[in-house]
Protein backbone atom coordinates (compact mmCIF):
# COMPACT_ATOMS: atom_id res chain seq x y z
CA UNK A 1 0.00 0.00 0.00
CA UNK A 2 1.67 3.18 -1.20
CA UNK A 3 0.30 5.42 1.54
CA UNK A 4 1.86 3.18 4.20
CA UNK A 5 5.35 4.06 3.04
CA UNK A 6 4.87 7.33 4.88
CA UNK A 7 5.47 5.35 8.06
CA UNK A 8 9.18 4.87 7.32
CA UNK A 9 10.62 7.63 9.50
CA UNK A 10 8.14 7.00 12.30
CA UNK A 11 8.74 3.26 12.29
CA UNK A 12 12.50 3.70 12.58
CA UNK A 13 12.12 6.26 15.37
CA UNK A 14 9.78 4.10 17.40
CA UNK A 15 12.09 1.08 17.03
CA UNK A 16 9.47 -1.63 17.05
CA UNK A 17 11.87 -4.47 17.46
CA UNK A 18 10.66 -6.55 20.41
CA UNK A 19 13.05 -9.30 19.31
CA UNK A 20 14.28 -11.84 21.82
CA UNK A 21 16.75 -13.80 19.72
CA UNK A 22 18.04 -14.48 16.25
CA UNK A 23 17.39 -17.97 14.94
CA UNK A 24 19.25 -19.95 12.31
CA UNK A 25 18.12 -19.55 8.69
CA UNK A 26 15.45 -21.87 7.33
CA UNK A 27 16.74 -24.94 5.53
CA UNK A 28 16.43 -25.42 1.76
CA UNK A 29 13.70 -27.69 0.51
CA UNK A 30 14.79 -31.25 -0.18
CA UNK A 31 13.18 -31.14 -3.63
CA UNK A 32 13.83 -27.99 -5.63
CA UNK A 33 13.16 -29.50 -9.05
CA UNK A 34 9.44 -28.71 -9.14
CA UNK A 35 9.54 -25.03 -10.05
CA UNK A 36 10.25 -23.72 -6.55
CA UNK A 37 13.44 -21.86 -5.62
CA UNK A 38 14.94 -21.67 -2.13
CA UNK A 39 14.37 -18.25 -0.53
CA UNK A 40 16.97 -17.46 2.16
CA UNK A 41 16.05 -15.37 5.19
CA UNK A 42 17.11 -14.55 8.72
CA UNK A 43 14.58 -15.26 11.47
CA UNK A 44 14.09 -13.35 14.71
CA UNK A 45 11.75 -14.31 17.53
CA UNK A 46 9.22 -11.64 18.43
CA UNK A 47 7.01 -10.93 21.40
CA UNK A 48 3.91 -8.77 21.59
CA UNK A 49 5.61 -5.91 23.38
CA UNK A 50 4.02 -4.19 26.36
CA UNK A 51 1.79 -2.34 26.53
CA UNK A 52 -0.08 -2.47 23.27
CA UNK A 53 -1.67 -5.83 22.56
CA UNK A 54 -5.22 -6.40 23.77
CA UNK A 55 -6.44 -10.01 23.77
CA UNK A 56 -10.02 -11.04 24.46
CA UNK A 57 -10.71 -13.62 27.22
CA UNK A 58 -9.84 -17.06 25.90
CA UNK A 59 -7.19 -15.76 23.46
CA UNK A 60 -3.48 -16.27 24.12
CA UNK A 61 -0.28 -15.42 22.28
CA UNK A 62 1.50 -18.52 20.93
CA UNK A 63 4.79 -17.18 19.60
CA UNK A 64 6.01 -15.12 16.69
CA UNK A 65 8.86 -14.58 14.26
CA UNK A 66 10.13 -11.82 12.03
CA UNK A 67 11.27 -12.88 8.55
CA UNK A 68 14.21 -10.72 7.48
CA UNK A 69 15.09 -10.99 3.79
CA UNK A 70 17.57 -9.27 1.52
CA UNK A 71 16.91 -6.61 -1.06
CA UNK A 72 14.87 -7.96 -3.96
CA UNK A 73 13.80 -11.10 -2.10
CA UNK A 74 10.35 -12.57 -2.93
CA UNK A 75 9.74 -12.68 0.83
CA UNK A 76 8.86 -8.96 0.85
CA UNK A 77 5.32 -7.70 0.37
CA UNK A 78 3.58 -10.87 1.59
CA UNK A 79 -0.12 -10.08 1.60
CA UNK A 80 -1.92 -13.30 2.56
CA UNK A 81 -1.32 -16.89 3.66
CA UNK A 82 -3.20 -20.14 4.15
CA UNK A 83 -2.25 -23.43 5.82
CA UNK A 84 -1.79 -26.56 3.74
CA UNK A 85 -2.76 -29.09 6.42
CA UNK A 86 0.64 -30.77 6.65
CA UNK A 87 2.42 -28.28 8.89
CA UNK A 88 3.12 -25.97 5.98
CA UNK A 89 1.73 -22.77 4.56
CA UNK A 90 1.47 -20.97 1.25
CA UNK A 91 1.62 -17.18 0.92
CA UNK A 92 1.31 -14.67 -1.89
CA UNK A 93 3.02 -11.32 -2.44
CA UNK A 94 1.77 -8.12 -3.98
CA UNK A 95 4.65 -8.35 -6.46
CA UNK A 96 3.33 -11.59 -7.99
CA UNK A 97 5.26 -14.29 -6.10
CA UNK A 98 3.98 -17.45 -4.47
CA UNK A 99 5.84 -18.51 -1.31
CA UNK A 100 5.70 -21.70 0.70
CA UNK A 101 7.24 -22.81 3.98
CA UNK A 102 6.91 -25.09 6.98
CA UNK A 103 5.97 -23.82 10.44
CA UNK A 104 8.46 -24.67 13.18
CA UNK A 105 6.84 -25.25 16.59
CA UNK A 106 8.52 -25.99 19.92
CA UNK A 107 7.47 -28.94 22.14
CA UNK A 108 4.77 -26.74 23.70
CA UNK A 109 3.33 -25.97 20.27
CA UNK A 110 4.52 -22.34 20.16
CA UNK A 111 5.67 -20.82 16.87
CA UNK A 112 9.46 -20.42 16.91
CA UNK A 113 10.42 -20.36 13.24
CA UNK A 114 9.75 -21.25 9.63
CA UNK A 115 11.68 -23.71 7.49
CA UNK A 116 12.00 -24.67 3.81
CA UNK A 117 11.06 -21.23 2.52
CA UNK A 118 10.79 -21.29 -1.27
CA UNK A 119 9.15 -19.21 -3.97
CA UNK A 120 7.96 -19.32 -7.55
CA UNK A 121 6.62 -16.68 -9.89
CA UNK A 122 2.91 -16.58 -10.61
CA UNK A 123 2.01 -16.79 -14.28
CA UNK A 124 -0.38 -15.10 -16.65
CA UNK A 125 -3.10 -16.94 -18.56
CA UNK A 126 -0.65 -17.55 -21.40
CA UNK A 127 1.78 -19.30 -19.06
CA UNK A 128 4.34 -16.47 -19.02
CA UNK A 129 5.66 -15.26 -15.65
CA UNK A 130 4.02 -12.10 -14.34
CA UNK A 131 6.34 -9.18 -15.05
CA UNK A 132 4.39 -6.02 -14.23
CA UNK A 133 2.97 -4.72 -10.95
CA UNK A 134 -0.39 -4.02 -12.57
CA UNK A 135 -0.70 -7.74 -13.35
CA UNK A 136 0.86 -9.12 -10.19
CA UNK A 137 -0.61 -7.14 -7.28
CA UNK A 138 -1.90 -10.25 -5.50
CA UNK A 139 -3.72 -9.52 -2.25
CA UNK A 140 -5.86 -12.52 -1.30
CA UNK A 141 -5.35 -16.27 -1.35
CA UNK A 142 -7.70 -19.19 -0.73
CA UNK A 143 -7.51 -22.96 -0.87
CA UNK A 144 -10.93 -24.30 -1.77
CA UNK A 145 -12.30 -27.41 -0.12
CA UNK A 146 -11.70 -29.24 -3.42
CA UNK A 147 -8.01 -28.24 -3.26
CA UNK A 148 -7.72 -25.44 -5.82
CA UNK A 149 -5.54 -22.37 -5.24
CA UNK A 150 -7.40 -19.10 -5.81
CA UNK A 151 -5.68 -15.72 -5.87
CA UNK A 152 -7.33 -12.29 -5.95
CA UNK A 153 -5.55 -9.35 -7.55
CA UNK A 154 -6.08 -5.61 -7.41
CA UNK A 155 -5.32 -2.88 -9.97
CA UNK A 156 -6.52 -5.39 -12.57
CA UNK A 157 -9.24 -6.72 -10.29
CA UNK A 158 -9.87 -10.44 -10.80
CA UNK A 159 -9.73 -13.87 -9.17
CA UNK A 160 -7.69 -16.59 -10.86
CA UNK A 161 -7.71 -20.32 -10.22
CA UNK A 162 -4.24 -21.90 -10.44
CA UNK A 163 -5.41 -25.47 -9.80
CA UNK A 164 -4.10 -27.79 -7.08
CA UNK A 165 -1.09 -26.56 -5.14
CA UNK A 166 0.64 -29.86 -5.84
CA UNK A 167 0.21 -29.43 -9.60
CA UNK A 168 -0.04 -25.73 -10.41
CA UNK A 169 -1.23 -24.80 -13.89
CA UNK A 170 -1.77 -21.68 -15.96
CA UNK A 171 -4.61 -19.75 -14.35
CA UNK A 172 -8.22 -19.53 -15.41
CA UNK A 173 -10.51 -16.67 -14.47
CA UNK A 174 -13.39 -17.40 -12.10
CA UNK A 175 -16.23 -15.19 -10.96
CA UNK A 176 -15.47 -12.10 -8.91
CA UNK A 177 -17.64 -9.28 -7.51
CA UNK A 178 -19.11 -7.00 -10.15
CA UNK A 179 -17.79 -3.84 -8.52
CA UNK A 180 -15.63 -0.96 -9.75
CA UNK A 181 -12.99 -1.19 -7.01
CA UNK A 182 -10.43 1.62 -6.70
CA UNK A 183 -7.06 0.64 -8.22
CA UNK A 184 -5.33 -0.01 -4.91
CA UNK A 185 -8.31 -1.15 -2.83
CA UNK A 186 -9.58 -4.44 -4.18
CA UNK A 187 -10.38 -7.91 -2.85
CA UNK A 188 -8.01 -8.13 0.11
CA UNK A 189 -9.85 -10.97 1.84
CA UNK A 190 -10.39 -14.37 0.20
CA UNK A 191 -11.31 -17.65 1.89
CA UNK A 192 -13.02 -20.97 1.26
CA UNK A 193 -16.78 -21.11 1.65
CA UNK A 194 -18.57 -22.88 4.46
CA UNK A 195 -19.10 -26.62 3.87
CA UNK A 196 -22.82 -26.13 3.25
CA UNK A 197 -22.00 -23.67 0.45
CA UNK A 198 -20.19 -26.29 -1.62
CA UNK A 199 -16.63 -27.45 -2.14
CA UNK A 200 -15.94 -24.97 -4.95
CA UNK A 201 -17.19 -21.78 -3.29
CA UNK A 202 -15.37 -18.88 -1.69
CA UNK A 203 -16.00 -15.61 0.16
CA UNK A 204 -14.41 -12.29 -0.86
CA UNK A 205 -13.97 -9.04 1.10
CA UNK A 206 -13.33 -5.62 -0.37
CA UNK A 207 -10.73 -3.53 1.42
CA UNK A 208 -13.08 -0.57 1.55
CA UNK A 209 -16.10 -2.71 2.43
CA UNK A 210 -18.41 -5.26 0.86
CA UNK A 211 -18.82 -9.03 1.30
CA UNK A 212 -19.55 -11.53 -1.47
CA UNK A 213 -20.14 -15.29 -1.61
CA UNK A 214 -19.02 -16.79 -4.90
CA UNK A 215 -19.19 -19.97 -6.94
CA UNK A 216 -17.22 -20.56 -10.15
CA UNK A 217 -20.15 -19.06 -12.08
CA UNK A 218 -21.36 -16.07 -10.06
CA UNK A 219 -20.95 -13.92 -6.95
CA UNK A 220 -23.79 -13.00 -4.61
CA UNK A 221 -23.75 -9.78 -2.60
CA UNK A 222 -23.86 -10.49 1.14
CA UNK A 223 -23.04 -6.94 2.28
CA UNK A 224 -22.95 -4.07 -0.22
CA UNK A 225 -19.94 -1.73 -0.23
CA UNK A 226 -20.56 1.54 1.62
CA UNK A 227 -21.84 4.50 -0.37
CA UNK A 228 -18.97 6.63 0.94
CA UNK A 229 -15.38 5.39 0.69
CA UNK A 230 -13.62 4.89 4.06
CA UNK A 231 -10.96 7.35 5.18
CA UNK A 232 -7.34 6.36 5.75
CA UNK A 233 -8.02 6.46 9.50
CA UNK A 234 -10.92 3.95 9.25
CA UNK A 235 -10.44 0.24 9.76
CA UNK A 236 -10.28 -1.66 6.47
CA UNK A 237 -10.67 -5.37 5.74
CA UNK A 238 -7.34 -6.95 4.77
CA UNK A 239 -7.61 -10.72 5.35
CA UNK A 240 -10.02 -13.61 5.77
CA UNK A 241 -10.02 -17.33 6.57
CA UNK A 242 -12.74 -19.78 7.42
CA UNK A 243 -13.27 -20.68 11.07
CA UNK A 244 -12.52 -24.44 11.10
CA UNK A 245 -14.51 -24.94 14.29
CA UNK A 246 -17.58 -22.84 13.55
CA UNK A 247 -20.04 -21.42 11.09
CA UNK A 248 -18.14 -18.34 10.00
CA UNK A 249 -14.78 -16.74 9.26
CA UNK A 250 -11.92 -14.87 10.94
CA UNK A 251 -11.33 -11.39 9.51
CA UNK A 252 -8.27 -9.14 9.78
CA UNK A 253 -8.71 -5.38 9.79
CA UNK A 254 -6.08 -2.66 9.65
CA UNK A 255 -6.17 1.03 10.55
CA UNK A 256 -3.55 3.64 9.75
CA UNK A 257 -3.82 7.17 11.18
CA UNK A 258 -1.08 9.45 9.81
CA UNK A 259 1.63 9.95 10.74
CA UNK A 260 2.25 7.44 13.55
CA UNK A 261 -0.63 5.14 14.44
CA UNK A 262 -0.87 1.66 12.90
CA UNK A 263 -3.29 -0.94 14.31
CA UNK A 264 -4.41 -4.42 13.39
CA UNK A 265 -7.24 -6.48 14.81
CA UNK A 266 -9.02 -9.82 14.35
CA UNK A 267 -12.75 -10.43 14.58
CA UNK A 268 -15.11 -13.21 13.58
CA UNK A 269 -17.38 -12.67 10.59
CA UNK A 270 -20.79 -14.36 10.48
CA UNK A 271 -22.41 -15.88 7.37
CA UNK A 272 -24.58 -12.76 7.00
CA UNK A 273 -21.48 -10.54 7.07
CA UNK A 274 -21.78 -9.23 10.63
CA UNK A 275 -18.43 -8.64 12.41
CA UNK A 276 -18.11 -9.99 15.96
CA UNK A 277 -16.25 -8.65 19.01
CA UNK A 278 -12.53 -7.94 18.75
CA UNK A 279 -10.43 -11.01 19.59
CA UNK A 280 -6.95 -9.56 19.02
CA UNK A 281 -5.88 -5.93 18.78
CA UNK A 282 -2.26 -4.97 18.06
CA UNK A 283 -1.18 -1.35 18.44
CA UNK A 284 1.63 0.94 19.50
CA UNK A 285 3.73 0.98 21.58
CA UNK A 286 3.58 -2.82 21.30
CA UNK A 287 4.34 -4.99 18.30
CA UNK A 288 2.31 -3.98 15.27
CA UNK A 289 2.64 -3.52 11.53
CA UNK A 290 0.63 -3.76 8.31
CA UNK A 291 -1.27 -7.02 9.00
CA UNK A 292 -2.97 -8.35 5.90
CA UNK A 293 -3.01 -12.18 6.10
CA UNK A 294 -4.71 -14.68 8.38
CA UNK A 295 -4.81 -18.47 8.47
CA UNK A 296 -6.80 -20.64 10.88
CA UNK A 297 -6.63 -24.30 11.87
CA UNK A 298 -8.23 -26.54 14.46
CA UNK A 299 -5.83 -27.23 17.33
CA UNK A 300 -6.93 -29.32 20.29
CA UNK A 301 -10.14 -27.89 21.70
CA UNK A 302 -9.56 -24.50 20.10
CA UNK A 303 -8.35 -22.70 17.00
CA UNK A 304 -4.85 -21.54 16.10
CA UNK A 305 -4.59 -18.27 14.15
CA UNK A 306 -1.54 -17.08 12.23
CA UNK A 307 -1.31 -13.38 11.33
CA UNK A 308 1.04 -12.14 8.60
CA UNK A 309 2.16 -8.55 7.96
CA UNK A 310 3.09 -7.00 4.61
CA UNK A 311 6.29 -4.95 4.90
CA UNK A 312 5.72 -3.18 1.55
CA UNK A 313 9.42 -3.83 0.82
CA UNK A 314 9.97 -0.89 3.17
CA UNK A 315 13.06 -1.17 5.46
CA UNK A 316 11.13 0.64 8.22
CA UNK A 317 8.45 -2.08 8.29
CA UNK A 318 8.63 -5.79 9.05
CA UNK A 319 7.36 -9.14 7.86
CA UNK A 320 5.85 -10.62 11.02
CA UNK A 321 4.21 -14.00 11.53
CA UNK A 322 2.36 -14.19 14.86
CA UNK A 323 0.39 -17.08 16.37
CA UNK A 324 -2.63 -16.89 18.66
CA UNK A 325 -4.75 -19.60 20.25
CA UNK A 326 -8.50 -19.04 20.57
CA UNK A 327 -10.48 -21.25 22.95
Amino acid sequence: MTRLRRLAVAWAALALTACAATLGPPQPSLSDNDGWTFAPAELKTVGLGLPGAVLAPGVSFAGGVEIVAGLGSPLHGLSDLKLTGDGGFVAVSDAGDLVRGVLRLDPQGRLVGVDHLASRRLTLENGQPIADKIDGDAEGLALTRSGDLLISFERRHRIWNYGPLSDLRTPTAVSSPDVAFPDNEGMEGLAAALPRQGAEGWRALGEGGGVWDCTPDRCRVVVSPPAEAPKDSDYRSTGLDRDPSGDGWFMVERRYTPPFDMRGRVRRLTPDGTPGPILVELKLPGTTDNFEGVAAERRGQGTRLYLLSDDNANPAQRTLLLAFDVR
